[in-house]
C-alpha cells in the first residue's frame, strides 16, 4: 500500500465531504483529490526521475496537502520545509535535498530570490504567483494557483510504480552537529504509524481534528495522514497569536480531537479566556512533541472534564508514534509516557546493548515497520543509531514493575522550543563570528510556555562591548526566528572541565 491510496480511498467514499476547514475556505475530499492529480500531472510533464525530492514551502494548508499527495502521486518523495526559515536553511535543504521539483507560497519568493538555485537537480517551481515575463533558466515555472484550480482528473492517469518499501518522505531534523538531518521514511514506516494511531484513538469519519501543528513537523504529519486515512476532517490554524480564535474554531466546527505540544497547552491554559469555553464533541486530547509535567496534564483534566488525554512520546525517526499513555492511567502513573503503541517494541538498554533491571536509567531502543530507514546521506550517522537491537533512540528513561515507561532526560543537549527540536552548535556557530564574541555555548533552560527558551552565554573579547539587544538582532539575520535566543547572558569565562569541555549543566543554573 502507498500513502496517496488514503487520499483515493476517502475521496471515493466520501467525495463531497469536508476534509479540509481553515478560514473561511471549506475543501471537499473530491476537491483536494483532483487538486493533488493537476499537481502529479504536472510533475510528470517535467519528465523527472522517479522517487525524484519535491519540496514544499507554503503555510497554505490546502497548498500544503495538494502538493504533499500530489508529489506521492507522481512517485517522489516529500520534503516538507519549515517555514520560519532564512536564505542559509533554505539553500541548505535544497541543496543537501537534491529537490527536483519546488512548490512555494509567494509570500516566501523573498528568500528564494536571494538562494542560488540547485541547477543541476532542480526542473520546475510552482509558485502562487507566477513572476511576470519571459524566464530564460532551465527551470521551468508554473502558476500554483493555477494548478490547483484543476477540476477534470476524476480518475488518477498512469503513474511511476512504487512499493511500500519505496522512500515517501525525508523530514528534517536538527542534530548536535548543527546542521539538519533528513530522516528518510518509507511508505510502509508512515503507513504502520498512521494505522497504529488511527487503533488506539478509534479514529473514524466521524472525527475532526484542531490542527494546530505545522504540517512539515513529524507530529503535525501524523495529525494529517491519520485524518485523511480515517476519512474525517482538518480544521486548521497553524497560528497561535490568538488563543481565543482557535478555541471558538473548535466549538463552530465541533472538532472532536486536538493534538499539540506542552507550550500549545500552556498558551491555551494562561494566554486565552479557556474557561468561559464549552467543548461538548470534545473527546480527545493528544500531547507529544516534548514531556509534559504532570501538573500541566492535571490542569488540562480541570477545563477539559471528561476529555481522554493521551500523553504520548516519539521521534521523527520512529514517523513520529512510539508510545503512549492510556488516558486511564494518568493519576496511577504520572510523568508516565506509558507502553509501546500497536506494532511497536521497546526496551531499556544499558550501551553494551543488554537489559536494565526496572527501576534502573537506560537508553530507550524501539523496534517496527515504523522505524526509519535512515538518515539521507549520512550513512555513519544512520549506523551510529540504527543497530542490531533498533533505533537507538538517544532519550534516558526507566521502567516501573508494570513496564511503563518515564523519560528521565536526553543524552544529547538537543533544545525543544515551542514544539522545534533545536541543535545549538548552528546558533554558537552563528554567534561566534560576531565580531565581538570570544566564546559562546547555548542552552534551554525551561520556559512554561515554550517548554525550553534558548540561553545563549558569551564571552566577549578583551576590550569588545555589545549588548544583548545587539546580538539578537544579529541572530534575527542569519538564523530561522525560532531558533533566536530568547535571552543572553555575559560572562567572564564558562566553567569548563579539566579537558577543556563547557559544563552546560552549571549554566543552566538561573
Amino acid at each position: 500500500m502507498l500513502l496517496q491510496e488514503y487520499l483515493y480511498r476517502s475521496a471515493a467514499r466520501f467525495p463531497e465531504k469536508e476534509c479540509l476547514i481553515y478560514g473561511k475556505n471549506k475543501i471537499t475530499y473530491r476537491q483536494l483529490v483532483h487538486a493533488a492529480q493537476s499537481v502529479a500531472t504536472w510533475i510528470g510533464s517535467l519528465e523527472v526521475e522517479v522517487d525524484f525530492r519535491g519540496a514544499i514551502l507554503s503555510d497554505d494548508p490546502f497548498e500544503y496537502i495538494s502538493c504533499y499527495f500530489g508529489i506521492l502521486m507522481a512517485g517522489g518523495v516529500v520534503v516538507g520545509l519549515n517555514t520560519q526559515t532564512s536564505v542559509k536553511s533554505l539553500q541548505y535543504h535544497l541543496v543537501d535535498s537534491g529537490a527536483s521539483v519546488l512548490f512555494l507560497n509567494s509570500k516566501y519568493k523573498r528568500y528564494l530570490q536571494k538562494v542560488i538555485l540547485p541547477q543541476d537537480s532542480l526542473r520546475g517551481i510552482a509558485i502562487t504567483t507566477l513572476p511576470p515575463g519571459d524566464r530564460e533558466d532551465p527551470v521551468q515555472w508554473t502558476d500554483l494557483t493555477s494548478l490547483l484550480c484543476r477540476t477534470d482528473f476524476d480518475e488518477p492517469g498512469p503513474m511511476p510504480f512504487r512499493m511500500s518499501c519505496d522512500l515517501a518522505q525525508i523530514i528534517y531534523t536538527s542534530g548536535t552537529t548543527g546542521k539538519p538531518k533528513g530522516v528518510m521514511l518509507r511508505h510502509g514506516n508512515l503507513i504502520a504509524n498512521t494505522e497504529s494511531i488511527v487503533q488506539y484513538l478509534s479514529l473514524n469519519e466521524n472525527d475532526s481534528v484542531m490542527a494546530v501543528l505545522p504540517f512539515f513537523y513529524s507530529y503535525g504529519n501524523s495529525v494529517l495522514l491519520t485524518h485523511i486515512a480515517a476519512g474525517g476532517t482538518l480544521v486548521v490554524n497553524q497560528s497561535l497569536m490568538y488563543p481565543n480564535v482557535i478555541l471558538e474554531q473548535m466549538v463552530q466546527h465541533d472538532v472532536t480531537g486536538f493534538s499539540g505540544v506542552p507550550s500549545t497547552f500552556a498558551l491555551l491554559l494562561h494566554r486565552s479566556s479557556l474557561a468561559r469555553f464549552r467543548f461538548p464533541s470534545l473527546r480527545y486530547l493528544t500531547q507529544a512533541g516534548a514531556a509534559m509535567s504532570p501538573v500541566l496534564a492535571e490542569r488540562l483534566e480541570k477545563h477539559f472534564p471528561g476529555v481522554e488525554i493521551y500523553i504520548m512520546y516519539g521521534q521523527t525517526e520512529a514517523s513520529a508514534r512510539l508510545s503512549y499513555l492510556d488516558p486511564s492511567e494518568i493519576h496511577n502513573r504520572p510523568g508516565s509516557i506509558g507502553k509501546a503503541i500497536p506494532g511497536v517494541q521497546l526496551s531499556l538498554l544499558d550501551q553494551g546493548g543488554h537489559p536494565v533491571p526496572a527501576g534502573e536509567m537506560g537508553e530507550i531502543v524501539a523496534r517496527g515497520e515504523n522505524i526509519m530507514a535512515g538518515y539521507w546521506q549520512r550513512e555513519a550517522e544512520s549506523t551510529e543509531v540504527l543497530r542490531r537491537e533498533g533505533l537507538w533512540t538517544g532519550d534516558l528513561a526507566r521502567q516501573d514493575q508494570d513496564g511503563f515507561f518515564y523519560i528521565i532526560s536526553r543524552k544529547g543537549d538537543i533544545i525543544k522550543s515551542g514544539g522545534h527540536r533545536i541543535g545549538p552548535k548552528e546558533i554558537e556557530d552563528t554567534l561566534a563570528e560576531h565580531p565581538a564574541v570570544h566564546e559562546v555555548a547555548v542552552i534551554g533552560v525551561a520556559d512554561e510556555i515554550l517548554d525550553e527558551r534558548i540561553r545563549a552565554c558569551i564571552v566577549l573579547k578583551e576590550g569588545h562591548e555589545c549588548v544583548e539587544k545587539e546580538l539578537i538582532r544579529y541572530c534575527r539575520k542569519e538564523l530561522p526566528a525560532y531558533k533566536v535566543p530568547q535571552e543572553i547572558c555575559f560572562f567572564n569565562e564558562l566553567p569548563k572541565t579539566a579537558t577543556g569541555k563547557i559544563r552546560k549543566t552549571e549554566l543552566k543554573v538561573p
